[in-house]
């Protein structure tokens, strides 16, 4: 698709972004915000106590002292800082919210941005919660346009390259920039943009990084422009913008379609299992075929899982590995692994996803007789619907099937 725009959309995004105001805002709308901030909130406390989320606290208790808080600790520290250190926290669980058209994180990056800085600066209460709603929106628009499939295949994780856009919104509505100052922020933070997939080489915690990288660069991005600093208005659409160096499709009209018609922290999903979303079809599938047939794990002698091409490479190829996950990130973009704790344990949550039962025979048995395959079906209706299909051959020759069309925590 040729990109083309008279106005650059980072001007008409900004203008929208400095114009909400949280009276204005539909009441579901509003309540929405606060459930997500909670549930950020929860998410973000037990994420500090990973091992990833340790690490960088301990990396950022070496900064200088602030005035925002590390969840989960003691700290104290900038806001830059704190916004790095509960963004990888966050992500670490696995469990934050979730979108399924961008097909990324919007909490992760945002809300660390929003968080730390209104409470540096002592902000209002609806100061913050603005900067949530704008920072959401702008995210996930960013996330549309970009496409998810297109920048999977390029590498590109879009929770970090969308991410710091959204940050750097929040942040700026904290800092009471107005639209000229937005579009400074948002030019600024097209520099910043970044998010490799390579961690799916071996599991490494980069991928947490990419969120709390967003929301730290969300946050000097935005301070950057408050101080005067410029940046293109054409970051996202321009000649060598975010749309040309990210995406083989890219979708520039979804930057400002319908802006908040409905506003997108209600298209927003929250997360009931520990890992990739894609794999979430697969084990409501998996728990409905387990209680509706009595299935035990000795009775099954080959599972087959019906995968969006989509998200194939995150959860299901190459095969061999997704049976073989080593480590807790392993499993948590492993869909044999999903399929197999839903089947030994009847859930998959955090419990679930830990180095015990990593090392459980039972699951290790089951994830050897699994296979993962692209069905041209699901891929039809993406990403309208994030769909699923489970099939389960059972010792005693009979075979039992399902396919799910919308996750558990869909709006």
């Amino acid at each position: 698709m040729t990109i083309t725009s008279r106005r650059a959309a980072a001007v008409e995004l900004a203008a929208f972004c400095a114009a909400l105001r949280w009276d204005k805002l539909p009441l579901e709308a509003r309540e929405r915000t606060k459930e997500l901030v909670l549930d950020h909130v929860g998410v973000g406390l037990q994420g500090s106590a990973t091992e990833s989320g340790r690490a960088v606290q301990s990396f950022v208790a070496g900064q200088p002292a602030g005035g925002a808080s590390v969840l989960g600790s003691d700290l104290r520290t900038g806001a830059a800082w704190a916004a790095l250190a509960n963004g990888t926290g966050a992500h670490s669980t696995e469990l934050d919210d979730v979108t399924r058209e961008s097909s990324l994180h919007p909490g992760v990056s945002v809300i660390p941005a929003a968080l730390a800085l209104a409470q540096e600066r002592g902000s209002p209460p609806i100061d913050f919660l603005e900067g949530v709603v704008a920072g959401y929106e702008t995210t996930m628009r960013v996330g549309n346009a970009l496409g998810a499939a297109s920048a999977y295949a390029r590498g590109f994780h879009p929770t970090g390259v969308a991410g710091v856009f959204g940050a750097a919104a929040a942040a700026g509505r904290i800092l009471g920039l107005e639209a000229e100052g937005l579009v400074r922020a948002l030019g600024i933070a097209g520099t910043m943009a970044s998010g490799s997939l390579e961690y799916l080489a071996d599991g490494a915690w980069t991928k947490r990084l990419n969120a709390g990288w967003a929301a730290h660069a969300g946050v000097v991005a935005a301070g950057l422009a408050a101080s005067g600093f410029t940046g293109p208005a054409t970051a996202l659409d321009g000649r060598f913008g975010l749309l040309r160096g990210y995406t083989d499709a890219p979708r520039p009209e979804e930057l400002t379609a319908r802006l908040g018609d409905p506003l997108m922290v209600m298209q927003v999903t929250i997360k009931p299992y520990a890992c990739c979303r894609y794999t979430h079809p697969l084990i409501d599938g998996v728990l409905a075929l387990r209680a509706e047939h009595g299935i035990a794990p000795d009775d099954v002698a080959a599972v087959r899982l019906g995968v969006l091409a989509a998200g194939a490479a995150l959860i299901a190829e190459p095969i061999e590995r997704k049976r073989d996950p080593t480590n807790v990130v392993d499993a948590q973009f492993s869909a044999p692994y999903g399929a197999a704790v839903a089947l030994v344990h009847g859930r998959a949550g955090l419990a679930e996803h830990s180095d015990p039962v990593l090392a459980d025979a039972r699951v290790r048995r089951l994830m050897a007789m699994t296979d993962c395959v692209r069905d041209p079906s699901l891929d039809a209706e993406y990403p309208g619907k994030w769909a699923g299909s489970v099939e389960i051959r059972l010792r005693d020759g009979r075979t039992v099937r399902t396919r799910v069309d919308f996750a558990l925590g869909e709006p």
